[in-house]
């Protein structure tokens, strides 16, 4: 009972000072209209994203009554395509984000709260990750793997971690110092106990934080991928549709309905995450907050 009441006065206490941040607000709104669309995309979409129009003036039509977006290169409803792609993008930013953040925790908590050569060893694995090039990298691993939607997932996954890792060896470090955590050893607790019951709960505020984050670059790298052609082919993203976009030179003949909605789109949806991971970081920082 008096646990519950604690948690319950965090909460409380979360919202009072999460609420006050306008950044945060804001975020949460942004990614509560994505996540409709997500979810009820396709419900909401007037014509099939796949049916090609079947008559010449169909082709890259501006936006009209008919086609409240205008179509693409095909044909194709843009509104359609750009409300099937928003699913795309949260399920590739929300798993790729959780795969780093459970890899990235892990090794930060193992390295930060053993230490000695193993620690140093993982730290040493971390930094090669580190000085590659990100984008590269993804794309040299996207083109090796294939062009599944799996496999970008699992790329961007294994290839974000290394921040978090270093952020929560840093936390994990600072923590094993603590009075309570002395405490649990002088009573006889074992390593994993300490881990899974004093550090984790410690350092897992500060991944959330930087999980938010970590899904703004997913979504920009998948937006990126498909661009440049290494994303799923049989999947709606807005990436494929920017993509083809450029291939059939929409903004050289003026079609600006056939770039700037995905485009806009994927701006807004990495904005706000990035919106709420800057709320969250500063909650979960008081030292943030006073100044």
């Amino acid at each position: 009972m008096e646990r519950s009441m604690v948690y319950r006065d965090r909460l409380v206490g979360f919202w009072r000072a999460f609420k006050e941040d306008r950044f945060g607000i804001v975020g949460i709104a942004l990614l509560v209209i994505f996540g409709f669309i997500a979810v009820f995309g396709p419900l909401l979409a007037s014509y099939d994203p796949t049916e090609p129009g079947r008559r010449l003036q169909d082709l890259m039509a501006p936006p009209s009554g008919q086609h409240l977006l205008g179509t693409d290169n095909l044909g194709r409803d843009l509104l359609s395509r750009v409300l099937y792609g928003a699913r795309v993008s949260m399920i590739v930013g929300i798993t790729a984000a959780a795969i780093s953040i459970i890899l990235g925790t892990l090794i930060g908590v193992v390295s930060g709260y053993y230490g000695g050569i193993f620690g140093e060893l993982l730290m040493r694995f971390t930094d090669v990750f580190l000085v590659l090039p990100f984008i590269p990298l993804v794309i040299i691993l996207a083109a090796l793997f294939g062009r599944s939607l799996l496999n970008i997932i699992v790329v961007l996954g294994v290839t974000s971690w290394p921040a978090t890792a270093r952020i929560i060896r840093s936390e994990a470090l600072s923590l094993k110092e603590r009075p309570f955590v002395e405490r649990a050893r002088a009573i006889g607790s074992g390593d994993l106990h300490i881990i899974r019951h004093h550090i984790l709960p410690n350092v897992m505020p500060l991944a959330m934080a930087n999980a938010i984050l970590t899904i703004s670059v997913a979504i920009l790298s998948e937006s990126t991928l498909s661009f440049i052609g290494l994303g799923d082919p049989t999947m709606i993203s807005w990436g494929n549709i920017l993509s083809a976009a450029y291939s059939s030179n929409a903004m050289t003949v003026g079609a600006w309905w056939f770039v700037i909605p995905p485009g806009l789109a994927i701006a807004l949806l990495a904005l706000g995450f990035a919106f709420l991971g800057h709320a969250l970081d500063e909650v979960m920082n008081p030292k943030l907050r006073r100044q």
